[in-house]
């Protein structure tokens, strides 16, 4: 496997990355976690072993950064994330950016954020991002049984919180 596979995966996948740890993370802010989804492919490349989707290998990749970052927020280093805001330049967070997201989203969007760490990946993986029950298992080292009997308790979990989504 050489870089410039990996650069292709960037071009095919960068997205949907970046759309998966928006819904993880509850952020917008997400950019310099895709870069580090992609330099970690880079590092690992050798341990890519083809028995997935480069897709299903970049999401769990995607994924693990996500829990550190919730992890190190929650230690009580958010200090030091703000610290490091104050100094980005301003003019890649626009308003437009951050009101992306319709008002139907939005309310979607903060359900998924209420639902425990299980059905939030669930969701987000089968549910948004459309991934098959294989490729979300892959991800998740879950069984296939398990994905679906999650994915189907999440669904009545946000059926229950609002009632319009699903």
């Amino acid at each position: 496997m050489s870089n410039s596979r990996i650069s292709d995966w960037f071009y095919q996948y960068s997205n949907d990355v970046y759309q998966f740890l928006i819904y993880y993370l509850g952020s917008v802010d997400v950019e310099d976690l895709v870069q580090e989804v992609f330099i970690r492919a880079i590092k690992n490349e050798d341990s890519f072993q083809e028995h997935s989707t480069p897709k299903t290998w970049l999401f769990s990749i995607a994924r693990n950064l996500a829990i550190d970052e919730i992890r190190r927020k929650q230690r009580g280093r958010i200090k030091q994330l703000l610290l490091k805001e104050k100094q980005r330049p301003f003019d890649d967070r626009t308003p437009e950016k951050v009101l992306e997201l319709n008002e139907t989203n939005q309310q979607l969007f903060q359900a998924i954020q209420k639902l425990n760490r299980n059905y939030r990946d669930v969701i987000v993986l089968r549910g948004i991002k459309e991934l098959s029950i294989k490729e979300t298992a892959a991800i998740l080292n879950w069984k296939e049984e398990k994905v679906r009997l999650t994915y189907h308790r999440a669904i009545k979990a946000l059926q229950n919180d609002k009632g319009r989504f699903m």
